[in-house]
């Protein structure tokens, strides 16, 4: 399935956008893919203004290609970054857009990274589409570049914590972000989740646990990412 899945987006990508702008746009767009996207320093790459990238970025998002991920504040969150991330909704015409593959990753797997955070985003929007309740999906940033790859918040302000980690340990260090958004949001902090490569869920101290990634898909698939 995930080989007829690359030959189509490797197929279609070509002919998917127009030869002009829009296309040059999107490509460069997959460059900053889970990153905080700079408009004015996209626009001066194509040629274009900010407000210009910005109704581009608008017309992909309408077409279901990409969403932006807005930044987690409230009151107590004055010292946060506003500068919103880009996800792109499939993370297999991402990997073509880029020209990753599995035995790219194998030699590097920091590549991977922001492509996995694009497809556990694009998993969390399966999960909250079908729910009962709203929920918002976010990110969290400082002016320490301490950030969480999601926060997940309701409409009661509780909030859930989501790292992504491209490996199959978990270490200490893993954890700082987590904590960081636990001590700021207090009791409005119901859980801290890092996603990772692993089999088995472990408790990583007060409301924080590391998930197998492969729980966004089913409980009991315990196979490896790559």
């Amino acid at each position: 399935m995930r080989a007829v899945v690359y030959c189509w987006t490797a197929t279609l990508t070509p002919q998917f956008l127009i030869r002009n702008k829009s296309q040059l746009i999107y490509q460069r767009l997959a460059q900053t893919a889970g990153q905080i996207c700079n408009y004015s320093q996209l626009g001066g790459q194509v040629g274009l203004d900010s407000k210009t990238v910005a109704k581009y970025i608008g017309v992909f998002e309408k077409m279901y290609l990409l969403r932006r991920v807005e930044v987690f504040s409230n009151n107590q969150l004055s010292r946060v970054t506003k500068t919103p991330k880009l996800h792109f909704i499939d993370s297999g015409l991402l990997s073509t857009l880029i020209g990753l593959n599995k035995q790219q990753i194998l030699i590097d797997r920091s590549r991977f990274g922001n492509v996995l955070e694009s497809f556990v985003y694009s998993e969390i929007l399966k999960h909250i589409t079908t729910s009962n309740e709203d929920y918002q999906v976010m990110f969290y940033r400082d002016v320490e570049k301490v950030e969480v790859d999601f926060v997940i918040e309701n409409a009661r302000s509780q909030v859930v914590g989501i790292e992504v980690k491209a490996t199959a340990t978990v270490k200490d260090t893993h954890l700082k972000e987590l904590k960081k958004l636990a001590a700021i949001c207090g009791a409005n902090f119901q859980m801290g989740v890092l996603l990772y490569d692993g089999s088995e869920t472990l408790p990583l101290g007060d409301r924080i646990w590391a998930v197998p990634i492969s729980s966004l898909w089913g409980e009991n698939q315990s196979q490896k990412l790559v």
